[in-house]
């Protein structure tokens, strides 16, 4: 499986230890796939900043790479505040390129799940959706704090 990532821009310097740790071990949003099922990163790139910019075009280069699906990094999901574009992003990607897109990569860290619990962040039925792939227990998340 060929897998392109998105990160949100305020996190552009990342490196994406994260994301390719849980890749690796199939933990968090990367638990759908198979640990036989080989996967390979073909495109990373940040959004471009609000209100994301480089989603118009970037997709089609990591699909000319051979992208077979595209993921929102997490930090769309913990950033303060959360993405608040999220949801176009995906139906405007899945729309125009025809391509899955998962929202998250690596499982939410415990300290961003205690303040966006706190804040009531998540609490509609959307964003209760959006976390799910993100959202393990707490042994596990704090592995990612």
């Amino acid at each position: 499986m060929k897998v392109g990532i998105f990160i949100c821009d305020r996190y552009k310097n990342c490196a994406g230890g994260k994301c390719f740790k849980s890749m690796q071990k199939r933990e968090g949003a990367f638990d759908i796939y198979s640990k036989d099922e080989p996967l390979e990163i073909v495109g990373y790139t940040s959004c471009g900043g609000c209100p994301g910019g480089n989603l118009e075009y970037a997709p089609e280069e990591m699909i000319k790479n051979g992208a077979e699906v595209i993921h929102f990094a997490t930090g769309f999901v913990v950033g303060y505040p959360p993405c608040p574009y999220i949801s176009y992003f995906k139906r405007f990607i899945e729309e125009k390129y025809k391509i899955k897109v998962v929202i998250g990569t690596h499982p939410i860290p415990q300290k961003y799940y205690i303040t966006h619990k706190n804040l009531e962040s998540w609490d509609t039925p959307e964003w209760q959706n959006f976390i799910i792939p993100t959202l393990k227990s707490k042994e596990i998340r704090l592995q990612y704090d």
